[in-house]
């Protein structure tokens, strides 16, 4: 009983199944079972199961205890196609698919809801209408051909299983949850903000701060209100037009020191509060839910708890369990290594192949060993500071790495144009890719006050949505075409990760864009360190061929996450 095996979970608890030819279609009979964990574990010979979505199915097989070794996500396979083939944003359900192939009238995908704080249950919720597995298996087979008649099939099938990998492994640390010690979490927002007054108001320091500003403006002031704050700089004869922190730093005016701290300790306070820990935080876990694909360009977002937004302070909180450890493990420069990978340009592989400090490399190359000048440049490269200072830099920058500046020089060309752009496996960007502020700050596109770089979680972003900009949506191509990259390489870097967790008790506990969690007993994370770089190299082969380009972690072993740093 091996190959490929498709099943559609039934409403009592039991799915049918049925095994799989070559050509994708049915290659038996379908066959009613009454339990579906007990139908998975009754064929363990399976290589891949076949279903519509993977959070349908995965989180009652992880609790019945049974795991499945690879999946192909259906309704994550219509994304990624519809993209390909620039209709990203069209209904991606199984049943949208289905009636696309039918030629019928396609319904519209179901709202997103909601998680459930502190729950796991909204996971186990009905989604889009069911499809027997005939139906789905019709849909599959027409997947296949459509990988067919993709510009690199191999690539684009190799995109569609890691993606689906990633469905896998998002499923598992949605159950696992990252280690939370709550007594701790409390003890560093008393820390921060001082004693909680009775009647919800705001705690002792936010309102010493918040009177330091009225005081500093010589009237009462709201701090959490920034067209308070807009209109007071504004009696006092300064025009600011918000009251983010790049604009408002170098104002020389008593309120703005208070105002800063208010408003740092103001979004902990909101975003990883009280209210937070008791929403969340549940038998020394946080789990949030994990999206794989939220973006267009393949990162991942969370659907509530904000996981890719953990401050270093609140960090503290993050601490193993007696006798385990955190390995915590960063990708060095990964995106600038990406684009020595996607252009194949000689001089920058041979500089991304090496372990040691890329931006020095590059410095000692082409900016007479002056980093902060390359770093720059590479940067300007990828996410388009292509104006003054930048210009000067990005031309030095194409003298000495002429091919890996022109390819992103490319990607944004074809933005401009209008043009679909894609990454290296084949994820595709709409014509008219984003140059609305939150879809700029999901692709990396610098604001004013910089990059935005992989620190923060990435906001959904609306495919469809026409910048009347093209330079802006330049820019976000030549990023997309990196960072999407990027991404699709953090998939195969998970995937071979989980796989070689399997025959240990170390668990995948946390991910973002760069970074990694694992979650294992003191003994075990030497080999989890090392399977950490080997799944690195691995995926580096898998997804961009045999080059001489690595991707190097740097790892610390720690009990505390707020250690690692």
């Amino acid at each position: 009983m091996t190959g490929r095996w498709a099943l559609a979970p039934a409403g009592d608890g039991g799915a049918e199944v049925a095994a799989l030819g070559p050509d994708g279609l049915l290659a038996g009979p379908v066959t009613e079972e009454g339990d579906l964990a007990a139908a998975v574990r009754a064929r363990p010979g399976v290589t891949r199961w076949v279903w519509r979505s993977t959070a349908d199915v995965q989180p009652r097989l992880l609790a019945a205890g049974v795991r499945v070794d690879r999946c192909y996500d259906v309704e994550a396979a219509e994304t990624l196609l519809l993209g390909h083939e620039g209709r990203l944003g069209e209904p991606r359900s199984a049943a949208a698919a289905l009636a696309r192939l039918r030629g019928g009238p396609v319904p519209p995908d179901p709202p997103v809801r909601s998680a459930e704080p502190g729950s796991q249950s909204s996971l186990f919720e009905p989604t889009p209408a069911h499809v027997p597995l005939g139906d789905l298996v019709e849909v599959y087979a027409e997947q296949q051909r459509r990988h067919g008649a993709t510009a690199h099939p191999e690539r684009m099938r190799l995109l569609t299983a890691a993606e689906s990998a990633g469905m896998l492994v998002a499923s598992e640390m949605n159950r696992i949850g990252l280690p939370w010690r709550a007594d701790v979490h409390r003890t560093v927002l008393h820390e921060l903000l001082g004693e909680r007054y009775a009647g919800g108001g705001e705690p002792r320091r936010l309102a010493e701060l918040a009177d330091e500003v009225s005081a500093a403006f010589g009237h009462r002031v709201r701090p959490d209100l920034p067209a308070d704050v807009v209109k007071a700089f504004a009696r006092a004869g300064i025009k600011v037009r918000s009251t983010r922190r790049w604009e408002i730093e170098s104002i020389d005016h008593p309120a703005v020191k208070p105002l800063l701290e208010y408003k740092k300790l103001y979004r902990i306070r909101v975003a990883h509060g009280w209210s937070w820990l008791q929403n969340w935080v549940r038998d020394g876990r946080f789990r949030p839910e994990y999206l794989p694909g939220g973006t267009v360009t393949g990162r991942w977002v969370t659907n509530g708890g904000g996981a890719l937004q953990i401050p270093k302070v609140i960090r503290r909180a993050v601490v193993a369990d007696p006798g385990w450890r955190l390995v915590v493990a960063d990708a060095a420069q990964m995106e600038p290594r990406v684009l020595a990978a996607i252009s194949r340009d000689p001089a920058f592989m041979e500089v991304a192949g090496r372990a040691a400090d890329l931006y020095q490399s590059v410095s000692d190359r082409a900016f007479s060993g002056d980093r902060d000048q390359a770093k720059l440049a590479v940067l300007g490269a990828i996410y388009g500071q292509t104006s003054g200072d930048g210009l000067k830099n990005l031309a030095a920058l194409r003298r000495r790495f002429p091919r890996a500046v022109a390819y992103v020089d490319d990607a944004a060309r074809a933005g401009e144009e209008g043009r679909l752009v894609r990454t290296w496996l084949g994820r595709t960007s709409p014509p008219a890719a984003g140059a609305s502020q939150d879809a700029a700050e999901e692709a990396g596109i610098p604001q004013e006050d910089g990059p935005a770089g992989p620190d923060g979680e990435a906001q959904q972003w609306t495919p469809g949505y026409a910048s009347s900009d093209s330079r802006a949506r330049g820019r976000f191509a030549r990023n997309f075409v990196v960072q999407g990259s990027a991404a699709d390489w953090a998939l195969l870097l998970l995937a071979a990760l989980r796989r070689a967790c399997a025959g240990l008790a170390a668990e995948l506990v946390f991910f973002q864009h760069d970074e990694v969690i694992v979650h294992c007993p003191a003994e075990e994370a030497d080999t989890v360190v090392r399977a950490i770089q080997q799944a690195s190299d691995l995926a580096m082969r898998l997804t961009f061929g045999e080059t001489p380009v690595r991707i190097p972690f740097t790892t610390a072993v720690v009990e505390c996450y707020a250690d690692a740093k």
